[in-house]
């Protein structure tokens, strides 16, 4: 690998981990050899004006990936794209581009989603959790690379708002958002913002970083937030805060936004706010130089939105996830009238595959990461047949089925003796993923933690024939409309809707499955999405409208995840918030054995015009 402290090897190493950007060539094959030594002090120019360039280097949805490991399979993590994933990948860009540009001329950020994604976030919340003596794997290394701030993200709140503040005070910088209010003063719950002064060759500029988090956490997380914090729209927030940073002596506001930059929201109008909502910021919010986007895991080297009252150009990017990638976003300011401003500015991303980890990161969660490869390598039972998810997302899959049996029996024991034990026990699930492929034999916890990868929990719901009909309808709507009795996978799944501009994803298609009798239909993909559902009967008779079902659900989707029908308002019947994944663990150690004998149905499948689909991958 070439060295990072020698400049011609580190600008190779740069320039070959470049991705996209309309300038991203540029910046590093003209950049002088006197950046490395960060001489960028500001200079004159013959319009009398002060110039100064400005790197602000970030990262997003990070999602506890520290190494490039798959606790999963327990190898290196591996994709078709070869991308390599981690923070500590991530650690040798930043500190080469701190190097190239200056450290003192540089701030490094982060957009949210942070503490949560891997077996190693699972690990350090509840197995041995962050105490002011064990720290989290994401404190650790974080603070070894220095980071200036970081946002919050949605999934910060999945292990609840004390180990959230637990892991907020091991940050040897500030974790922002500023649209979260505590929900009894009405005051903010988390720094606002921060300002940093960064000096130059002509005084000092003073950069206000702002961080803020989709509205979205209001819905997802409710049982962790609800009646102690509240979420407002990221644009109402931003007209209130954008001033407020400037009144304090900002020249330059940079935003983190854990909020996609393709409009729109999953869960519809189930709030007054949309969810994804960086490019309405950047066009209706004045004072914005530049925004770090996160949440929608996607790859935005460079993209330019007009403001529309000052008619300004305001920068986003997005560094994809996981680590994978690095922005790079260069601001070139001036100082006219002793007032700095953004004359220019351009982003690109690096690509964290082209180089090896950071050894000091590599240190500071060498040991965490350790103990959670011994954990999730524990074998607890056995199971009879080999679990995949390959297909799931178009035909019925023993996987899923396995997820919804258990949800389904864990349910018809918690409302056993009480006044909902009568009713009969459905179940709803998803692909997370379709690269589960768990082997029959030795089942262990990490086979369990690939099957279900969220930390979701169980609720139990009622509803009617009539919802569970209008439950499936909406979950149909992941299928593109087919006219052929043959099609590829592209061809049928991850359908565009209102409410998925970029296409459904998997985890929003559930199946629904019979605990105490099977529940069958068929999805006719040649009817229009509304209308597909057919044949659906339960326990061999038509399904009847007013019948009444206990339904097994998980805590995301309950709350309005995916925007599905009724689920809101349905009465709760049993809610002990407890992991879904840990209840597959329980029921394996329990009985030592996944039998999928007693779990596996084939009660739904894919038809066109009333004929089968066969679906090639």
């Amino acid at each position: 690998m070439p060295n990072p402290h020698d400049a011609p090897s580190r600008r190779a190493m740069l320039t070959a981990a470049l991705v996209g950007g309309s300038a991203a060539a540029a910046a590093l094959a003209g950049a002088p050899a006197a950046q490395a030594a960060g001489e960028r002090a500001a200079t004159g120019r013959p319009d009398g004006k002060k110039q100064f360039t400005l790197t602000v280097l970030g990262t997003t949805d990070l999602h506890n990936n520290v190494f490039n490991w798959d606790y999963f399979k327990n190898l290196p993590y591996a994709d078709a794209a070869g991308n390599k994933i981690g923070i500590a990948q991530a650690a040798t860009l930043i500190n080469a581009m701190r190097a190239e540009r200056g450290a003192a001329n540089t701030l490094t950020i982060d957009a949210g989603d942070t503490i949560q994604g891997t077996p190693l976030a699972y690990y350090f919340a509840k197995i041995k959790p962050i105490s002011a003596t064990v720290k989290h794997p994401m404190a650790l290394a974080l603070n070894a690379i220095g980071y200036d701030a970081a946002g919050l993200g949605n999934h910060e709140f999945n292990y609840g708002i004390p180990l959230l503040h637990t892991w907020e005070k091991q940050l040897d910088f500030p974790l922002l958002g500023a649209n979260v209010h505590d929900a009894v003063s009405g005051q903010r719950a988390f720094t606002p913002y921060v300002l940093k002064r960064v000096k130059t060759g002509n005084g000092w500029v003073t950069v206000g970083l702002v961080g803020f988090v989709t509205p979205g956490c209001a819905l997802w997380d409710r049982d962790n937030v609800q009646g102690r914090l509240d979420f407002n729209g990221i644009v109402e927030e931003a007209k209130v805060v954008i001033p407020q940073v400037k009144a304090a002596g900002a020249d330059i506001v940079i935003v983190t936004s854990h909020s996609g930059a393709t409009p729109g929201s999953s869960y519809g109008d189930a709030l007054p706010f949309p969810e994804n909502a960086s490019t309405q910021l950047a066009e209706e919010v004045p004072g914005i130089d530049a925004i770090l986007v996160g949440h929608a895991h996607l790859e935005i080297p460079e993209r330019f939105v007009t403001n529309k009252a000052t008619g300004r150009q305001v920068l986003l990017t997005e560094p994809l996830k996981w680590g994978m990638r690095v922005s790079v976003m260069d601001l070139e300011l001036a100082k006219v009238q002793g007032q700095w401003t953004v004359t220019s500015a351009h982003s690109h991303l690096l690509d964290a595959k082209t180089v090896d980890p950071d050894p000091a990161v590599v240190r500071a969660v060498q040991a965490g990461h350790e103990a959670t490869v011994n954990y999730v390598n524990e074998v607890i039972g056995t199971s009879t047949a080999p679990l995949s998810t390959a297909t799931a997302c178009w035909e019925d899959s023993a996987a899923i089925d396995a997820i919804n049996y258990v949800q389904a029996s864990t349910i018809k024991a918690e409302l056993a003796n009480g006044p909902a034990a009568g009713l009969p026990v459905l179940s709803i699930a998803a692909a997370f993923s379709r690269a589960v492929d768990v082997k029959a034999g030795p089942l262990t916890i990490r086979d369990v933690a690939g099957l279900y990868i969220f930390d979701n929990t169980l609720l139990s719901i009622k509803v009617t024939g009539a919802q569970v009909k209008a439950y499936l309808e909406w979950s149909a709507q992941y299928f593109k409309p087919v006219a052929t009795t043959t099609a590829t996978a592209q061809d049928v799944t991850n359908a565009v809707t209102a409410t998925a501009p970029n296409g459904t994803p998997d985890y929003n298609y559930d199946a629904v499955y019979g605990l105490d009798a099977p529940l069958n239909y068929e999805i006719d993909l040649a009817r229009p999405a509304g209308d597909r559902i057919v044949k659906l009967s339960y326990g061999g008779e038509p399904l009847r409208l007013e019948q009444e079902f206990a339904l097994a659900i998980n805590n995301y989707r309950q709350s309005g995840g995916g925007n599905f029908p009724a689920v809101k308002s349905a009465p709760v019947l049993s809610n002990s918030q407890q992991e879904i994944r840990q209840r597959i663990i329980d029921y394996v150690v329990d009985r030592g054995t996944l039998d999928v004998a007693v779990f596996s149905q084939a009660n739904w499948r894919l038809t066109v015009n009333g004929a089968p689909l066969t679906v090639t991958a």
